[in-house]
Order: C-alpha cells, then structure tokens, then sequence
C-alpha cells in the first residue's frame, strides 16, 4: 500500500498518545525513578524550580543504575537557563510528562549566555518523551527582534535555543511538544545518531527564526513523523553535516525545508547524503530548498527530496547560491558552496508563485548532476507554472512541469 503525506500525518497523531504510553511502560522497567517533586520542586509555573531541575539530574546522571527522571503530568515547572552535562554514568531518561516553562521575559538572561535556555551537553544515550510540552515562551524575544520591531532600540543578537544538544552521541527526542520558542525548538551541535521523531513544534507564523528542527555539524540523523508548524524553516541543516533522513514531515506554516544557509562569512560547509521524502508542506514561503551564501566553500552533494506535496506553497524548488539574509546588499564573490548530484523526484502540488521552479547558481561554481524527475507543479487556481534556471545542468525524466530548464550537459 502506498503511504501518503496526508496518512502520515494521522500515523503521528496516533503516535503522539501512543509514545507517551510506550515510554510510560519503559518508565516501569528501570530500576530507579526520581521526579522533580522529590527535590523539593513546586510545579506552580510560577515558582523558580531550576534548582530541583539541576539537583534531580545530578542525581539520575550520577546514578549506578538505569534512571527515568520524571516531570509530572498536569503540573508546570518554571526553569531559567541551565546547563545539564554529562557524561552519565549510565542512559537517561528524562520523561516529560507535565510541562517546563522558560522565564518570560528576556530580562531574565541577564549575565547568562543569552542563546542558552535548556542546554544539554556530553550526554550519550539520553532519551526525551513522555507526551509533555516545552514552553519557550518566545513572545517578548519575537516583540524585541529587529526582524519585527523596526524602530531602535530592537535586539540584533540570536535568542536563546529552546532545547539544544551539544556533543551528545545516542539521543531520542520523541513524543513531546516544543512550543513557542525564542529561536529554534530544537538543535542539535556535533551530535551523532540522533532520532527525532512523533513530535509537535509550533511557533506563529511570523515569530523570527523559530526553526523547528535545526542541525549543525551533526551526522547519522532521523528526524521523522513530526508536525511543524513554526516562523521559519521547519527543518534545517548547516556546517558539516551528513547522512541524515528527513521522512513523514507535516510542514507549515513555515520557510519549508532547508539545507543551508552554507559558507556564511566564507566558512567551509559540507552537506552530504541526505533524504527527505513523503513530506507535506502547506502554506509555506518556500518548499525544498539549497541556499548558501556568495564567498562560502565547500558543497553540498548527494541530495534526494522524493515523494513531497506542496499546498499553496511559494518557491516549491529552490536553489539560491545568491542567498543575502541581511538589510544591507552582499556584495559579488567568486568563491561559492558546490552545488552538484541533487535529485527532485515525484514532487507534485499548487505554487503560490507562478515560478514553481528557480535554481541560480554560480558563474565560478554552477550546479551540475541535477535531475528533475516526475515533477507536476500548477499555479494555485489553475495555469501552468513556470521554471527558471542559471547555471545549472542536469536532465529531466518521466513528466515534468513546469518544463525542465536544465541545460544538458556543462552549463
């Protein structure tokens, strides 16, 4: 039978009530159990409880046996910034079943690493579920942004990460909320066989950077069966990262799913075999999407995005080596991030645009090894859609509309 993007995403709402029971069970096998409560938190969310949180993982982390350190149901834990570290002496763990909530106000962070809230670091084989909610509380980050306050003073530096891994190996996110973030939901930094998945992420529309799922320098990663729905990219991907699975995703409202931006400030990435496939994505400002910036180096290479549905979508294809987030024009480099053996197959839905298709690359550095492959893309409420291409080569197979702009051969 075969799976559709609008079946998948039933498959994670009944998944979403069916993890928490899994890990529930799980909960029942280990030898030691701790709650916040037992170190003396109150779960009013208004209550400091960043001590119990920290003192509660001292304990589960140092712990000679296997721990499930649990945050209750129906009760909700105010935590400032913090800092969990491994490593654990043995795997954790942390069962969110009620609710963490992060200080509302950015006044908060004050002499704290502003780009920090739940910070976990050189932990291996930690597992997140538990059916609960993280909370960023990002409203007043957003209201401060330059992106969205257009008067000074505004702030021009990054928020802090909802919940961000670090140098963790072995780490399972699955069956939890994360909503309302500052900046991204949820990051992972030189991370290694990392599972995301049955996960619901969720930010307004227009909240700033609010990516839902974010990797940088991680490999070996399988984010899957989640429902995201942010102000920006739903998943990205940056630095060097590889071997990386992205399936079953509901995407939107949101910018889509991204690799990039690449070779910021002349900087070397390398985004190399990656998958994303039976995806939908609803009522975002672009669809699959390649961009990096002028002067970057390094590639991005063997890349497959299959089986997507795009509904009302802007720029369903994308691949923008001309990529400038920023208010002032970037000016012209030579060098730029190689773009080369990316395929687009059985890619099928409306554009809001009536350019479905726009792939710009580099004079120095044109993309190469493109396939279009079963590509059938309308402008929303009828009409055909158009295709542009620069510098870029490949071919085209099966049926594609827009026709392919592809030139054949060397660009």
């Amino acid at each position: 039978m075969v799976r559709t993007p609008a079946a998948s995403v039933l498959r994670v709402l009944v998944a979403l009530v069916g993890a928490a029971v899994l890990c529930f069970s799980g909960a029942a096998e280990a030898r030691v159990l701790l709650t916040l409560d037992d170190f003396g938190a109150v779960g009013d969310g208004i209550a400091n409880d960043t001590q119990a949180f920290v003192d509660a993982w001292t304990a589960a982390c140092g712990s000679e046996e296997q721990a499930v350190l649990a945050v209750p149901v129906a009760k909700a834990y105010r935590i400032w910034p913090v800092q969990l570290a491994g490593p654990c002496k043995m795997k954790l763990n942390l069962l969110i079943a009620g609710t963490i909530v992060a200080p509302a106000s950015p006044d908060e962070w004050a002499g704290r690493d502003p780009m920090k809230w739940l910070y976990i670091y050189g932990v291996d084989g930690l597992s997140v579920s538990g059916g609960g909610t993280i909370d960023g509380v990002g409203q007043e980050w957003w209201a401060r942004s330059c992106k969205r306050k257009k008067t000074q003073p505004c702030n021009t530096r990054p928020p802090p990460r909802a919940l961000h891994f670090e140098e963790c190996r072995g780490v399972s996110v699955q069956g939890v909320t994360l909503q309302n973030g500052p900046q991204f939901h949820l990051s992972f930094t030189r991370c290694v066989d990392v599972k995301a998945s049955f996960l619901r992420l969720v930010a307004p529309a227009d909240s700033p950077n609010t990516d839902g799922i974010h990797l940088n320098d991680s490999s070996r990663v399988q984010i899957t069966d989640n429902l995201i729905s942010t102000g920006d990219d739903c998943v990205s991907m940056v630095g060097n990262c590889s071997d990386v699975r992205v399936r079953d995703i509901s995407c939107g409202p949101g910018h889509g799913i991204s690799i990039g931006s690449l070779g910021k400030n002349r900087t070397t990435d390398r985004v190399e075999n990656v998958r994303v496939d039976t995806c939908l994505l609803t009522n975002t400002t672009n669809g699959v999407r390649i961009k990096s910036w002028q002067g970057g180096m390094g590639s991005a290479r063997d890349l497959r995005f299959e089986s997507i549905v795009m509904k009302n979508v802007s720029n369903p294809i994308i691949i923008d080596q001309y990529y400038c987030d920023q208010p002032t024009p970037c000016a012209n480099q030579t060098e730029a991030v190689e773009v080369r053996k990316v395929e687009f197959v059985d890619v099928r839905g409306t554009s809001a645009t009536a350019r479905a298709i726009k792939i710009a690359c580099s004079d120095t550095a044109p993309c190469t090894e493109l396939e279009l492959r079963n590509v059938n893309l309308t402008v929303v409420g009828g009409g055909a859609a158009t295709a542009s291409c620069y510098r870029a080569s490949g071919k085209a197979a099966g049926v594609v509309a827009p026709a392919s702009c592809l030139a054949k051969g060397d660009p």
